[in-house]
């Protein structure tokens, strides 16, 4: 049959995965609202729901390894799509981010007379941005450093040295989210201490979040390089993580500034 293919493209097999993705999402959706409310059974559904969905993703992206892998299907024009999609993502993530550096910038800028007048608001204890936050904020980039090394690694077939500048990244990483979780640990302040501590918690969260993720991403990379997967003419999957590294790296240094430094100060 592949023989017998006149085009460069991929024409997937039907799967059953779509839709059981789509039933997780419904039990997990179903489930967190009878969780909140308390509704009996709700915690049941939610855990199924979150298990089906990691399952799925599972399942899923183990076929379309096999496919590009295994079967060849991924040639110039299919790789294409994951490239496009995995900018167009980003770029999403971007304004998600965008968002919540607005709404601290906003809040910092024009402070209402209900918390003072001032920035910080009155009676809110900060975050000194000379210690932890500015220890923190060069590790990341640094590890932007790393995984450049690991792609140069990769185009110049040397399989160990990529491998050897992902456990780098990972391991920067790691330290990050470590450094992080003092910050939180130390900080003076609560989720739930004026619009400081809302905006604070969720830029600087969801930017950890994006972290964590990041390294996930990162370390299944680095098992697919050292099970041999990735080549110098196929690694798709790795200049996404390494395109979603970079923007994560690149953007600490702007809640560094426009909040620990300018909230700090």
């Amino acid at each position: 049959m592949i023989e017998s293919q006149r085009h460069s493209y991929h024409l997937v097999d039907p799967s059953p995965w779509p839709i059981s993705g789509s039933l997780g999402a419904l039990a997990t959706t179903v489930g967190g609202v009878m969780y909140m409310h308390p509704f009996q059974g709700g915690a049941t559904l939610l855990s199924l729901g979150l298990i089906f969905i990691l399952y799925t993703m599972f399942v899923w992206w183990r076929d379309v390894l096999r496919e590009s892998t295994l079967e060849g299907h991924h040639t110039k024009a299919v790789q294409l799509g994951p490239r496009y999609g995995s900018i167009l993502f980003i770029v999403s993530e971007v304004m998600f981010l965008f968002a919540f550096f607005w709404a601290s910038s906003h809040s910092s800028l024009a402070p209402t007379v209900e918390i003072g007048g001032i920035w910080p608001p009155k009676g809110i204890g900060v975050l000194d941005p000379r210690e932890i936050p500015f220890l923190n904020t060069p590790i990341l980039p640094s590890s932007g450093a790393a995984v450049t090394w690991a792609h140069h690694a990769i185009l110049a077939g040397k399989e160990k040295r990529a491998v050897y500048a992902l456990v780098a990244t990972v391991s920067l990483a790691l330290v990050s989210t470590g450094f992080q979780g003092m910050e939180y640990y130390q900080a003076p302040s609560t989720i739930s201490d004026s619009i400081y501590g809302s905006t604070f918690f969720s830029a600087t969260g969801f930017h950890g979040f994006h972290v964590i993720i990041g390294t996930l991403f990162l370390i299944i990379c680095g098992i697919r390089q050292y099970l041999g997967h990735l080549t110098k003419e196929h690694h798709v999957g790795f200049e996404a993580a390494a395109w979603y590294w970079h923007f994560v790296d690149v953007v600490r240094l702007f809640p560094f500034v426009s909040i620990y430094w300018w909230g700090g100060i």
